[in-house]
């Protein structure tokens, strides 16, 4: 509930600040196409402790897990001030995931990601707002936009929700967070903290825009989102919990549920050793990520055609 009421606040904020903004805007800029409103379909790649390629687990683009790639759907309003500078809110839903079995068996370090046999899946929805930059406007000769490539860079923070789950034996999916499966809370495990589902994130990336006409335009962007958890796909701690612990903090039938999940490990061990508590569950060094990769499409409300007009010719509009 607490989630829900966050992100229901945020959106009443961005909402308000739409209602607020737009109007004047619209008043000032409308007419020379100030207003840009666009859609923008593409994957979304999760960057977490699971999955990953051959060897070593490293940080971003090595280790992305492709097969389980989901799509992403967002909306934009851009309100350009100036042509060089635009102020955006936007709203997305995409899906993320990883899986241990998805890594390349080829018998180095990626063996042991094969043998913990994690892997989740997250629904995320994101609402943000940002600066968007357009370092070669102060480069172009023409002020109209038919025929032009705009790359831009931008930044910004954003609110998001998200909830992991994995899929039981019976095949069905179940959400984990409340399953504490890390012992998140467990006084036995001081390191090991609860995670609120709905979080903050810093937002960077570029893209590139073609203006079809003065009105309209395509374009690519990536978008990377910096995460302050590590519990994306909620795994994090370098060791496995005492699976007995589930009684003493969860209801009987959840604690049943969590013994099945937390450990679905197929190593191979000597007979004179205990399993899990020599092996590495996650690892709690670095946060995890995601980024989009998306094909945008849009419009320039109230835009006009000005012909090749060169820039600072333009009559004053009072």
């Amino acid at each position: 509930m607490k989630n829900q009421t966050t992100m229901g606040r945020l959106m009443s904020l961005l909402l308000g600040l739409l209602i607020h903004v737009l109007p004047v805007q619209a008043q000032y800029y409308g007419g020379n196409g100030k207003i840009e409103f666009g859609l923008g379909v593409g994957p979304m790649f999760a960057l977490t402790d699971l999955g990953g390629s051959a060897g070593i687990g490293r940080g971003f683009l090595k280790d992305l897990d492709f097969p389980q790639t989901k799509a992403s759907y967002g909306a934009y309003l851009t309100v350009h001030p100036a042509e060089w500078l635009g102020f955006r809110v936007a709203a997305s839903i995409g899906s993320v995931g990883a899986n241990d079995a998805d890594a390349p068996n080829k018998g180095g370090a990626e063996v042991d990601r094969l043998e913990r046999n994690l892997h989740f899946r997250s629904t995320i929805r994101e609402a943000y707002a940002a600066v968007e930059f357009y370092p070669t406007v102060f480069f172009e000769q023409y002020a109209d936009l038919a025929k032009k490539l705009r790359p831009y860079g931008i930044a910004g923070i954003g609110i998001y929700n998200f909830n992991p789950e994995v899929q039981d034996v019976d095949g069905s999916w179940v959400k984990t967070q409340p399953l504490r499966l890390e012992g998140q809370g467990f006084a036995q495990y001081p390191n090991s903290k609860p995670y609120e589902l709905t979080q903050m994130n810093l937002i960077g990336g570029i893209g590139v825009k073609y203006y079809l006409s003065n009105t309209m335009y395509i374009g690519t962007e990536v978008l990377y989102r910096k995460l302050m958890t590590d519990y994306l796909d909620d795994v994090s701690q370098d060791y496995y919990i005492d699976p007995i612990h589930f009684n003493q903090y969860l209801p009987a039938p959840q604690a049943e549920q969590a013994r099945r999940l937390f450990y679905r490990g197929t190593y191979s061990y000597p007979t004179t050793r205990p399993y899990s508590e020599y092996q590495q569950r996650g690892d709690p060094k670095q946060n995890d990520s995601y980024f989009s990769t998306t094909i945008r499409f849009g419009f320039r409300l109230g835009g006009e055609g000005r012909g090749r007009t060169p820039r600072g010719q333009r009559c004053p509009i009072f």
